[in-house]
């Protein structure tokens, strides 16, 4: 056992399947990594990154909220977002950010919660992309 399979899937379809040597992810009660033999958990995840090793390549997707399970030999993510570092636009990541911005500047009429989140989500994505260029 020696390597996992990771199963990344969004309600859009999978984002990801293959073997990996180990993986990181943002759980909602902190991160966590994982490596082939790991003790079986659930947990549910958090706006972050997921990050996978394979081959001694990283690679790194954005993840939304969701759920994990992991097993000695598998991990699956199911999370109602995920794309993949490379794919993200980071003009459009960039003007989300801004959107969100002006939203809880004006706090009168707006959902903080969820003017909140977009920002969260934005400001992920931005420091992916900034992660894959250096």
């Amino acid at each position: 056992m020696d390597k996992l399979k990771l199963e990344l899937v969004t309600p859009h379809g999978p984002v990801f399947r293959g073997e990996v040597d180990e993986l990181a992810a943002s759980g909602s009660e902190g991160d966590f990594g994982v490596l082939p033999g790991h003790a079986p958990f659930v947990t549910t995840l958090r706006v972050g990154m997921l990050a996978a090793r394979a081959e001694g390549k990283q690679q790194y997707f954005f993840v939304s909220t969701g759920y994990s399970e992991v097993g000695p030999d598998k991990v699956l993510v199911l999370a109602d977002s995920a794309e993949a570092a490379e794919s993200i636009d980071l003009e459009r990541a960039v003007a989300a950010r801004k959107r969100a911005e002006e939203r809880l500047k004006h706090l009168e009429n707006v959902d903080f919660a969820r003017a909140e989140s977009a920002l969260e989500r934005a400001v992920t994505r931005i420091q992916l992309v900034e992660r894959l260029r250096h």
